[in-house]
């Protein structure tokens, strides 16, 4: 290496660490604490549960989770495999006088079909995620130390979905087509149900209902989705939690070339709200029912980034 290039490779670093470093300088302590883990979390507490639980009124409850197994696409290289075995029972051993008795063995990754985003799951390109933590800091390969996903307490909330296929007229969207914050609002107009402080908000493109069977291939390459003046609306908002009927929320191909999935980083790392994944909305559209009690306790493995999760809406 000559000298000019040593000098040039020199410079490069350092102006690469002073950006770092002015990223870091200019990053702002969440509203509710420098050692806030749990984001939008925050806004659940016992009159905003109870105001939550007048929404059920004929006790009717819908599952929004899918069903998954190792055929399910997920992003790559995500997958999932499941063995059944019995323990201690080959050549006729009883374990268990009386009994037989089955257990399973997985293997795979906490990301794939119906899940919540954690916040140390995704962050801007410097290493910076939710509440100016850095990569390096809390992300060892034996699991984060920060903003794991057994930090999530309970969310339980006011839930609202929106139609956004139908406002379009269609049974499913396009893979590559947005909706804008003035969609969003149309919806929530025509619908009657009001985007409040604290709700989780569900968007029902018809994307896993139109393509997750018929060609799983398409369903998980690219998808419909919000665009990034949508996550910044949801943000102004102050949700509790932004999901959809796709498999990541924002838009595939994405809306800007330079940008995918900059609606995670958004919601994620710059507001701590939590983003919900491949949620099955179609039979709450077909009901005609928009607005219900949000239910989620999911798993607490320490350190997870995502989680597989099954939330339930009540009505």
């Amino acid at each position: 290496m000559n000298r000019y290039n040593t000098v040039f490779s020199m410079l490069v670093l350092v102006v690469g660490q002073v950006a770092v470093a002015d990223a870091h300088e200019q990053c702002e302590p969440s509203r509710w604490g420098a050692d806030d883990e749990i984001g939008s979390a925050n806004l659940i507490t016992p009159a905003s549960v109870a105001e939550a639980s007048k929404l059920v009124t004929t006790g009717r409850t819908y599952s929004l989770g899918i069903t998954i197994d190792s055929t399910t696409p997920a992003f790559p290289p995500r997958s999932l495999s499941l063995q059944v075995v019995q323990p201690n029972q080959q050549g006729g051993q009883v374990p268990i006088p009386g009994a037989s008795y089955n257990d399973d063995v997985f293997q795979g990754w906490f990301g794939i079909g119906s899940q919540i985003d954690g916040l140390g799951h995704l962050g801007t390109d410097d290493g910076h995620y939710y509440n100016c933590n850095h990569l390096k800091d809390f992300a060892p390969i034996t699991g984060l130390t920060k903003m794991g996903i057994e930090k999530i307490p309970p969310l339980v909330a006011r839930g609202v979905v929106l139609d956004m296929a139908g406002h379009f007229g269609v049974e499913s969207m396009e893979a590559g087509q947005y909706f804008g914050v003035d969609d969003v609002k149309a919806v929530a107009k025509r619908q009657g149900t009001p985007l409040r402080r604290g709700d989780v908000v569900l968007f029902h493109t018809g994307w896993t209902d139109a393509k997750l069977n018929s060609e799983p291939d398409v369903w998980g390459s690219v998808e419909p989705g919000q665009s990034e003046e949508v996550a910044r609306y949801m943000a102004d908002l102050d949700v509790l939690a932004v999901g959809a009927d796709t498999w990541g929320v924002d838009v595939v191909p994405p809306q800007h070339e330079s940008r995918p999935f900059y609606g995670h980083v958004i919601l994620l790392k710059e507001h701590g709200i939590y983003i919900l994944e491949t949620m099955n909305t179609g039979p709450l559209v077909r009901d005609g029912v928009f607005e219900f009690m949000f239910v989620l306790g999911q798993a607490k493995v320490r350190g997870a980034v995502q989680m597989i999760i099954n939330p339930v809406a009540i009505r």
